[in-house]
């Protein structure tokens, strides 16, 4: 198989990746494993990429995998515009990379965590 199981079931496996990846693109960097962070890496490309096609179809690709989560709240005198984190990715996110073909993240290891030695490395988008 070309993934990494986890440790964890299927539904468990995808719903953690979706999680970890809407998290990556709303807050652009995110503390964890490394092995969660390379699968991650390939499901954040995935949809930085469905972000640069910018259409009807790919917007409902990327609808499906992430979470619908507020990525941020703009204010401007009386208007208040709530920013969702599928917006982020088609608005903010994937335009930053429209001259780039792929590789759109970075790992940086970090400490191994205390408790299990486990190689902690921070997952974040290239500016």
């Amino acid at each position: 198989m070309s993934y990494r199981k986890l440790g964890r079931t299927s539904s468990q496996r995808k719903a953690m990746l979706r999680d970890l990846t809407t998290d990556l693109l709303i807050t652009g960097r995110i503390q964890t494993t490394e092995a969660r962070a390379k699968e991650v890496r390939k499901t954040a490309d995935k949809m930085i990429t469905l972000g640069k096609h910018a259409d009807l179809a790919a917007r409902r690709k990327a609808a499906a995998f992430m979470r619908n989560e507020v990525a941020d709240v703009k204010e401007d005198g009386d208007n208040i515009r709530v920013q969702t984190a599928l917006q982020k990715l088609f608005e903010d996110v994937a335009p930053r990379y429209s001259e780039r073909n792929g590789g759109y993240t970075r790992i940086l290891k970090t400490v191994q965590r205390r408790g299990d030695a486990a190689q902690m490395v921070i997952l974040e988008l290239v500016d």
